[in-house]
């Protein structure tokens, strides 16, 4: 059976959630499915029919993010890396360029907009629960996304991972178990509505963007959790991510916050002055703000700026106010 490639391309965005949430980042994300469509082309030939072409993309996606795992570490966030730091310690001395960061995603690179739809679960591209399932062995992982993400049947997944039904289900039972000691359990519960979001980032954003540190904390829950990849540095508390503000983020005051989209969370591409010529701002991170119960308790700040601005459209400049 011949098949005509444009019909890959329906299937692109489903396919690039699937592999960022194997791979945890946007960018190797897109390489896999590249890498998919490249080599589902050059099979066409041998394509027979007997099992739907999403779940035959499926395969091939599967075995390129599995031979793209066993050649990398896995993706981590600064808070498995050390131990939570001082505010008054030097970030810079703690930038770790070269460990394999998990990163953010523009939304709609993994969505299509309806929620309908199984890959678009968002709690299943929130960084938290991306984060956790880096820490499955490759095939449990695959397994747990498959069969509790895109509600794919033992069968469909055991032709995937080229295994069978019941080490399927014992994968998945292993890969349960394991988020559950994590603590990271997905919860495919619905979202906070966009009013409570709105409101939030609306209060987040003026905040910032008028210095307000006091304000800020207020929004923020005890144990809050800030990060900057790729330094190191990470703290906890509202006094603490206060403190590192005004103290060494104090080139932060005169920010302006664009909002994006990003893993299904409150984001924002943060422009701060620059600091040899403070008529403009300049790009500094992609913000993704964790929630729950209407407060923010995480602040994830990603400042791979040249990798993200152009994955999230953004200007390389604005003038300051």
């Amino acid at each position: 059976m011949t098949i005509d490639a444009a019909k890959f391309e329906p299937h692109r965005v489903e396919l690039r959630a699937y592999a960022y949430r194997m791979l945890g980042s946007a960018a190797e994300a897109e390489d896999a499915v590249q890498e998919t469509f490249v080599k589902a082309w050059k099979a066409a030939d041998s394509f027979e029919g007997r099992a739907s072409l999403r779940t035959w993309l499926y395969r091939i996606a599967t075995n390129v993010c599995l031979d793209m795992i066993k050649s990398a570490q896995r993706r981590v966030r600064p808070m498995d890396m050390r131990v939570s730091g001082r505010p008054d310690e030097n970030p810079l001395e703690t930038a770790n360029p070269e460990a394999p960061w998990l990163g953010p995603v523009p939304d709609e690179w993994v969505t299509s907009g309806d929620p309908s739809r199984s890959f678009d679960k968002r709690e299943t591209i929130k960084l938290a629960f991306v984060s956790a399932v880096q820490h499955l062995p490759a095939r449990q992982r695959a397994a747990l996304i498959m069969r509790d993400v895109l509600s794919f049947s033992a069968r469909e997944t055991a032709d995937a991972l080229d295994i069978s039904p019941n080490s399927v289900n014992s994968a998945l039972q292993r890969a349960r178990a394991t988020l559950s000691d994590l603590r990271s359990q997905p919860s495919y519960a619905q979202p906070e509505s966009n009013r409570v979001n709105t409101k939030l980032a609306e209060s987040y954003a003026n905040a910032f963007e008028t210095f307000n540190i006091d304000a800020l904390k207020t929004l923020l829950h005890d144990d809050v959790v800030m990060s900057m990849p790729p330094l190191e540095l990470w703290l906890t508390g509202p006094d603490n991510v206060g403190a590192f503000i005004t103290g060494p983020g104090k080139g932060c005051e005169g920010s302006k916050l664009i909002p994006v989209h990003a893993n299904g969370s409150i984001a924002f591409g943060h422009y701060k002055p620059d600091e040899e010529d403070p008529s403009i701002l300049t790009p500094w991170s992609i913000t993704v703000l964790e929630t729950d119960d209407h407060v923010i308790t995480g602040l994830n700040y990603f400042l791979d700026v040249e990798t993200l601005w152009p994955m999230f459209g953004l200007a390389p400049q604005l003038p300051a106010d």
